[in-house]
C-alpha cells in the first residue's frame, strides 16, 4: 500500500497523546484496551470491555452513530472473550471512522501498543454499526474478520473534561504511540483534505478498504 497522509485526530485528549509521542516511538508500558479508552475519552466505567456497554445503561447516553470521543463497545466473541473498547478520534461519514484504541494489532511483533487513526467500517445490513471491519496493522490493511458491536457510549460534560486532564499524564511521560499504523486511510490525501476528499480520491483505488468504502457510500453491504 502507499504510504497515507495523517488526519488530525478529533479529541483534545488524544490530540495531545499523538503530538507528544515522538514519532515512531513504541510504548514501554503495555496498555490494555481499557485504562487506555478510559484515559482519553474520561468515560469512568470500569471492568472488562464486555461490561461497559451494560454498565454505560443510566449513567451515559449510547447510541449507534459515531460521534467524536465516543467510545464503540465490542461484543465479546470466542476469540475474544473480554470483548474490546475503542475511542473514536474522527467521523468520516456515517459508515466510516477512524479509531484510536490499544491491545489491537502487534506493533513490531508486539501487543499492549497504541494505534491512533486507524479505519473502522460500518459492513452491518442495516447501517446500524451492530457489525465492523478494522485495520489490521501486520497485513496492513482491514482484517480478515468481522466483529459484532453493541453500539457507542458517549462522553458527557464531566467525561470530557476529564479527558482534558489526561494530557497530564502523557506530558509526564506515561504514554508513547505506535505510529506505524497512523497513514493508513483508502488512498494518498492531500494535507489538510476534508473527509469527502479522501473519499473521492479513495474511490480510485483499487485496494479493499477502497470497495469497502465504496460499498459503504452506495448503502450495500459489503461482504465479510
Amino acid at each position: 500500500m502507499r504510504k497515507r497522509t495523517r488526519t488530525l485526530v478529533g479529541s483534545l485528549a488524544a490530540a495531545a497523546v499523538m503530538a507528544l509521542a515522538p514519532a515512531g516511538a513504541i510504548a514501554d508500558t503495555y496498555w490494555q484496551c481499557v485504562p487506555f479508552a478510559r484515559l482519553i475519552s474520561g468515560i469512568q466505567i470500569f471492568g472488562d470491555a464486555r461490561t461497559w456497554w451494560q454498565q454505560a445503561s443510566g449513567r451515559y447516553e449510547t447510541g449507534f452513530q459515531p460521534r467524536t470521543g465516543a467510545v464503540l463497545c465490542f461484543k465479546p466473541t470466542s476469540r475474544m472473550r473480554l470483548g474490546h473498547v475503542a475511542v473514536v478520534s474522527q467521523v468520516l461519514t456515517d459508515r466510516i471512522v477512524q479509531i484510536t484504541h490499544a491491545n489491537w494489532s502487534p506493533i513490531e511483533g508486539s501487543r499492549g501498543k497504541v494505534e491512533k487513526d486507524v479505519t473502522v467500517i460500518d459492513v452491518s445490513p442495516n447501517g446500524d454499526w451492530s457489525q465492523v471491519k478494522v485495520w489490521y496493522d501486520p497485513s496492513r490493511d482491514l482484517g480478515g474478520s468481522t466483529y459484532p458491536t453493541h453500539g457507542f457510549i458517549y462522553p458527557d460534560a464531566t467525561a470530557r473534561v476529564l479527558a482534558a486532564s489526561g494530557i497530564a499524564k502523557v506530558q509526564n511521560g506515561v504514554i508513547a504511540v505506535a505510529q506505524s499504523a497512523a497513514t493508513q486511510m483508502g488512498a494518498a490525501v492531500r494535507p489538510g483534505a476534508g473527509p469527502m476528499g479522501v473519499l473521492s480520491q479513495a474511490a480510485d483505488s483499487t485496494d479493499k478498504i477502497a470497495a469497502l468504502i465504496a460499498a459503504a457510500a452506495r448503502g450495500d453491504t459489503p461482504g465479510n
